[in-house]
Parts: structure tokens; sequence; C-alpha cells
């Protein structure tokens, strides 16, 4: 009995030191990896920050995956559109031979970018090819592009010049998984796939290069399909690539989802610092702290359906509001990150109804409200049940962004010690200025009662004043 509690206590023993080993391995910071972060800490040079005070973009998922829409034969494709190529029911071979109908007569390059612009989008993410393989651009290295369609002209090129024109920056998304190319795995078991998979990675190398070369407004690569444990194997490999992209195009911004550490860590390399200039974690959700983030820039992607970014001609389950969405762009910008709407155009070259209006419905509250959006990030001030705050990073204005109204017309703020409210007043009324009490220390209420229903959110300007040495509003002893 005795040796056999003594042995149990030995196998937990050993338990806890492999337990212990493996946390370790994801929080210590002294690991000696060659091909982990490239920084501790976030890029500071113009072209990040351009970037971080974007607020708003837009994403473009588009490609052969559109012709079918979802569907194949009559029968109804559960998943992402753009996967329908992997579900059992849709034969290879037939989705292989889609392109040769691909002749989208409704497309205008032109009207994309004026959409998104007229949206609030300040850039565009756009396929250039998918985890079929199948290129919007025309590819001297594969048969399978846009230049083999009856469409035949590059898309990607008349994508890139209109938005540029439209003062819409261009990130292109690149997947690395591409099933029409012979030497593609998921995983290398044998010599056999590492000769094959070598000819791959060449493949791709020079596929990202023509891209720079073809399209050097570029200002970023977004990419997918790296989850692959052969792709997680290629450390060096993808770090060479890497710094060849980046001498390319100066300032060029890639996130976290390209290259893998010495273990094939992704995002975060072993010693829990971001790989990449962002966080690409975030899709189709978001963090709800400033904690979640860790200091780092990042992105939210989402999708208008629950899980659609390809044309589906059928959405089922949950499609989102205008206002919800303008409420997960808010909470984004108010916890430091940038929001980005996905939209699927179909196999004519149309975006759909749907988008088309929730697009125009953004716009009319951008329209009047960008300013607690551009160049805004978060305020580092107890949030309330009323909806977030932003703050302009280079003025230092604060903003409440409202999506719930209290019926009491008290809208609460708690403020960090020493910092008083002076002022605040409604963004569309400058010169109305709101009733502010102090009813404790560091504890405000703005009043305000609309006379109309509101049915959009409403943003409130706060003006401090942050010198101790002013009374700014005194405490005031709550009416009963």
């Amino acid at each position: 009995m005795k040796k056999i509690r003594f042995k149990k206590f030995l196998s937990l023993l050993f338990l806890c030191v492999i337990v212990g080993h493996s946390q370790n391995q994801t929080k210590n910071s002294n690991q000696t990896l060659k091909y982990g972060a490239e920084r501790i800490g976030k890029r500071t040079d113009r072209h990040m920050e351009h970037w971080r005070n974007y607020g708003l973009g837009q994403f473009i998922h588009w490609g052969v995956y559109a012709i079918p829409g979802g569907h194949w034969k009559g029968k109804y494709y559960p998943g992402a559109a753009e996967w329908i190529r992997s579900w059992k029911e849709m034969p290879k071979e037939a989705y292989d031979e889609l392109y040769k109908q691909f002749n989208p007569k409704q497309f205008n390059a032109k009207a994309w970018a004026r959409q998104a612009k007229d949206m609030g989008a300040k850039y565009v993410i756009i396929t250039t090819k998918h985890h079929d393989g199948f290129c919007l651009w025309p590819s001297e290295f594969t048969d399978y592009t846009i230049a083999n369609t009856p469409y035949k002209r590059d898309i990607i090129k008349q994508l890139v010049e209109a938005y540029d024109e439209a003062g819409v920056d261009v990130y292109l998304y690149f997947s690395i998984i591409d099933w029409n190319h012979p030497g593609y795995r998921a995983k290398i078991e044998t010599e056999e796939d590492r000769v094959a998979y070598d000819g791959f990675k060449e493949f791709t190398r020079k596929q990202l290069l023509e891209l720079l070369e073809l399209y050097p407004q570029t200002k970023g690569l977004w990419f997918d399909g790296t989850w692959d444990s052969a792709w997680k194997e290629q450390a060096a490999y993808v770090s060479d690539l890497d710094k060849e992209l980046r001498a390319m195009i100066p300032g060029l911004i890639i996130g976290s989802r390209f290259r893998p550490d010495d273990f094939g860590n992704r995002h975060f390399d072993a010693n829990g610092n971001m790989m990449g200039d962002y966080e690409q974690g975030w899709e189709r959700k978001m963090p709800n702290t400033i904690e979640e983030v860790h200091g780092n820039d990042w992105d939210c992607v989402m999708t208008v359906p629950e899980n659609q970014w390809g044309y589906h001609s059928d959405w089922r389950g949950h499609v989102k509001t205008s206002n919800e969405l303008i409420e997960m762009l808010v909470k984004a910008v108010s916890l430091g990150g940038n929001f980005v709407l996905n939209f699927g155009p179909d196999g004519n070259g149309s975006i759909r109804e749907e988008e088309t209006t929730i697009a125009a419905e953004i716009g009319e509250w951008m329209n009047s409200n960008a300013t607690v959006i551009y160049n805004c990030g978060h305020l580092p001030w107890e949030k309330q049940d009323w909806g977030y705050y932003t703050v302009n990073r280079k003025t230092n204005e604060k903003y409440m962004v409202i999506f719930n109204h209290p019926i009491s017309g008290m809208y609460k703020i708690q403020t960090p010690d020493k910092i008083k409210i002076r002022k605040a007043y409604l963004l569309e009324n400058p010169s109305g200025e709101l009733n502010i009490e102090a009813c404790g220390e560091n504890k405000f209420i703005v009043h305000y009662r609309s006379s109309q229903k509101q049915t959009k959110p409403v943003v409130i300007v706060i003006k401090t004043d942050d010198n101790s040495g002013d009374p700014g509003i005194r405490y005031q002893k709550p009416k009963i």
C-alpha cells in the first residue's frame, strides 16, 4: 500500500514538473529564440501610427466560390462559402472548372471603392487568392488565374487603383494554403512530401514578390491559412521571406499570423511576445477589456451574418444590424483597435443588397460622428453601462459614445484621480452645454434627455481640467 502511494506521489510530482515546464514555455520571457518576436512593444514609425488611427476598414472576400454561392446541385452548404471545395458534396474536379465560368460583368471597382469611402473605411483588405488557389491577378506562376477566365482582366489591379484613387489604403490578403498546387501539403510526413513542399514554398515566395512588384501601392499583407503543421515548421524560411517582403516596400505592415517561431507558435512566440506588427487573433470576436490586448495593436475582422465571408446566397442565423456593427466599431476603437467589416460580392460582381444597406447606414452615422473614431483610442477611465469612451490621440479630446440610454437621463462618469469635468455637450450641438453634477470624489453625472426617440448612438464631448490646482466642478450634495 505504501509503495503504491509512493508511486502515485512520484507520478503526481512528475506531472507537476511537466505542466510547470509547459506553462513556463508560454509565459517565460527568457528563452533564447532565433525566430521569435521582432521587437518588444509597438512599432512607433509613421506607417504604423497611420494604421493605428484608421478605426474602420473593409474586407473583401471574392473568388470563384461566389459562383456556387454556398449551394451545389440543389444542396445547401452550411459552412463558410469560400470553403465549399472542401465539402464532401462538392466534387473537387467540378469546383476546379468553375473558373471557366467566372465572368463578373457587373463588377465595378470604382463603385466598390466609393461605397467603402462613403461608409467611412480608411483601408481595405482584398483577397488576392483564397485556399482554393485561384488568383484574381494574372500570376505568371500558375494558369489558375483571372487571365484564363472569360473575364480575363486583372481584378486586383482595378481594385488597387480604384481604392487608391478614393483615398482608401490597400492591404492584400493572401492564403498560404493552396489546394490547387501539386506541392501543397498540410503536413510533411515523407521525404517526398518535403521535396514537394520545398517547391511549393518557392512558388509562394514568387507569388508574394510578384504581388508587391505589380501593386506597389500596397500598404500591408494580411495572411491566412498559416495553421498547417507544414508551414509552422518553416520558421527560418518564413523569417527570411518576411524580411525580403519588407525590404520591397518601406513600412510594409504584416500581422501576427505569418511567421512561426522556433517551436511553431504563431501570433505569440514561446516567450509570450507578439510576432508581427499587430495581433490578428480577433476574428469574429472581440476583447472586453484593455488587459486582454496586452498593450498590442490589434484589429477585429467581422462578418455581417454569423460566419460567411465569401458570397453565400442563403444567410441563416443571426444577421447583424448596422447599430450592432457601429457598437462593435466603437468598442474596438475604445480598446485601441481597428474594426474591419467584411463584404462578399456575388459571382456577377455585385455587393448584395443587405451589405449595401448596412454600409450606407454606417456611413450615415460616420458622416456625423467620425471624429470619435479616426485618430482615436483607449481612454483609461472606468467603463460605464451607457457605452464607451474614446479619446483623440492627437488632441486629447474625450468622447462618450452612448448606446444605452438610462431612463433617469443621468450618465455616470468615474474619472481617475484629480481629473475634473468642466464641460459637456453633444457633438452635434457644441453650443448647447449639458448640466454636470459632481456627486462625490471623482464622480460626476452628465444630465441629458432627448426630446426624440434615439435610434442611433449619441456622442457627448467631455472637456476636462487635469490641473489639480483648478477647483473645476465642486462637490454638490445629491438632491433627494
